[in-house]
């Protein structure tokens, strides 16, 4: 009994720190080339998304292009910003910047070819969702897509704003 008691206290302290959890101080580029220091990203006061993705991850794409399509009204209703987040390495990081303009995707993108950023984000697998309220502050980490999914996420976006 004690060490489900004990189990219990652990879980709900991690869930705990996973609510007040703040960026790491990880740099990163943009695809222009600009350093970007991650602890820094904002969206001055409003909620943001980063969102992981590859080139070659068809769910991410998916999830990318489907947001992409109510992203203006996403802003509007809710000042939301995005920062697409690719893990290409190597060669297949030069095919960001032709993947993102052919899609037409409105969102500022960074490149993280080592996976550093995702992984201290405790991302195993992509896509990899983190919302970040308007403090700052991981509230919700996801892994995985489904058709529909961004809903969800319009959802806990709009439930922060409350």
């Amino acid at each position: 009994m004690k060490k489900i008691l004990l189990s219990i206290i652990v879980c709900l302290l991690a869930g705990i720190g996973v609510a007040s959890a703040q960026l790491p101080a990880v740099t990163l580029k943009t695809i222009d080339g600009t350093s970007v220091c991650c602890d820094t990203l904002n969206n001055g006061g409003k909620p943001f998304i980063i969102d992981f993705f590859a080139t070659w991850c068809k769910p991410c794409n998916r999830e990318l292009s489907a947001i992409a399509e109510v992203y203006d009204e996403w802003q509007d209703e809710t000042g939301l910003k995005i920062y697409a987040v690719s893990i290409d390495q190597g060669q297949n990081i030069n095919k960001v910047k032709p993947l993102v303009d052919q899609n037409e995707w409105e969102y500022e993108v960074l490149l993280d070819p080592n996976s550093e950023l995702l992984k201290a984000l405790g991302g195993q697998m992509i896509p990899f969702v983190v919302v970040i309220d308007g403090q700052g502050n991981i509230v919700s980490k996801h892994s995985g897509y489904t058709d529909g999914a961004e809903a969800e996420l319009l959802d806990e976006v709009r439930h922060l704003e409350q």
